[in-house]
């Protein structure tokens, strides 16, 4: 390639997925320098492209929306939002505006060309050019109190409320409420802000910021369950194929809601340093489960069936009746875990790490999650180490057919 060539290429607007399409067949003879695809161009030359996190593309459209029965990814940047108008017109333009933007983003592209006049602000505020969508996938929920600003009366659901207040929940006030969600997961975390940055900066006039959070997986080569910040595994109990999230997921009833699910969302400190001065045989005991493999107490596999009436040779239950696995089986039903870690760095009363786990929720119907979180009550052993400061319950709308937009059922 000549120098001349080499110039008008990297002085051309390009999308950011023909940035990696001209990256790859450009191969070692461009020098990338400190850009993203350095490290995609060097994996391709060492012949170890297969190894690379996200170049699998995921589509907007489809029967549901995307991040709840995807795969986890890595990363997550969840906001909650309030509404600044109560305008219906104006906010159904917004949603019709985000559909537009999401597309765009979970499809590796800006969310609108460079201006040609450079006086002017952008409008994609560019922070993953030459990177790949990262199995960007962004959901979008509403809360019971969007239908009351918005006078949709006529739309409410009997389930669709607040939650109630559970034991030993100390909410504060920053991370309680909200209008709306948006839920942006990828394999990189670059790529999950951006996306919410983007959409927020689009309907800054409509809306403002509530509250925020970013989490993170170790999900290693995608075959492990992830484990929190205790070291345990987490969402072993998940939905595994179709069937199942049609029976604890996918909403079916015919109004504005079906094939969506309510997201329900606890922000939830994990004390870490009461937990790391705990034994191995207490932590096992507060889970229910053994450390290392995963498997409930009297298994050896980690998806091995629950059994909570299982006596051992003296009488007692195997698992104990306050581990989390025990109350949490007890309850009688499932829900589609999808919860992340966190780290804020310090908690300035305590001076200790201000770290936890973001708890995200799907279901069919916000009972299945408020029967578990009542089962396990104040009787959960998992509470001398946690408390829950936020909370939230949002419907996540069904998928979208091209043509139709976000919420469509809802505003129409």
């Amino acid at each position: 390639m000549s120098n001349e060539n080499d110039k008008k290429w990297f002085e051309k607007k390009i999308s950011r997925r023909d940035f990696l399409k001209k990256a790859g067949i450009a191969g070692a003879g461009v020098a990338i320098g400190a850009s993203g695809a350095s490290g995609i161009l060097a994996k391709m030359i060492n012949g170890t492209s297969g190894q690379l996190i996200g170049n699998e593309e995921i589509s907007f459209y489809g029967e549901h929306q995307s991040g709840i029965a995807t795969p986890v990814q890595k990363n997550v940047y969840f906001a909650v939002l309030d509404l600044r108008s109560i305008e219906l017109e104006e906010i159904k333009q917004m949603f019709k505006d985000w559909t537009d933007y999401t597309e765009k983003l979970m499809s590796g592209e800006l969310v609108a060309p460079e201006l040609k006049n450079h006086l002017l602000p952008p409008v994609d505020t560019g922070e993953t050019v030459g990177l790949n969508p990262y199995r960007l996938t962004v959901t979008f929920g509403i809360s019971p109190t969007f239908l009351d600003k918005l006078k949709l009366d006529s739309k409410k659901l009997l389930e669709f409320k607040d939650l109630p207040h559970f034991p030993r929940d100390q909410i504060k006030d920053k991370y309680k409420g909200g209008d709306i969600c948006i839920q942006a997961c990828a394999d990189d975390a670059q790529v999950a802000f951006h996306a919410v940055r983007n959409l927020v900066r689009k309907g800054r006039s409509l809306i403002d910021l509530k509250w925020t959070q970013s989490g993170f997986l170790p999900i290693g080569n995608g075959k492990e369950t992830p484990r929190n910040l205790f070291g345990f595994k987490d969402g072993t109990e998940n939905p595994k194929n179709e069937n199942d999230f049609k029976n604890v997921v996918w909403y079916d009833k015919d109004n504005w809601l079906k094939n969506g699910t309510y997201l329900i969302v606890r922000r939830i400190q994990m004390h870490l340093e009461t937990w790391d001065r705990t034994n191995l045989q207490e932590q096992e005991n507060t889970f229910g489960r053994y450390k290392e493999s995963g498997a409930p107490f009297g298994e050896k596999d980690e998806f091995a069936t629950i059994d909570i009436e299982k006596k051992g040779s003296d009488g007692k239950p195997v698992i104990p009746i306050d581990s989390h696995v025990y109350l949490a089986k007890k309850a009688g039903t499932k829900i589609c875990r999808r919860a992340f870690s966190y780290s804020n760095g310090i908690d300035e009363i305590s001076g200790q790490f201000d770290a936890g786990l973001l708890f995200l929720c799907f279901q069919k119907d916000p009972e299945q999650f408020i029967k578990i979180q009542n089962s396990l009550g104040n009787e959960d052993k998992l509470n001398e180490y946690i408390t829950h400061v936020g909370t939230g319950i949002f419907a996540c709308f069904g998928g979208v057919k091209k043509g139709e937009y976000i919420g469509q059922k809802l505003f129409e």
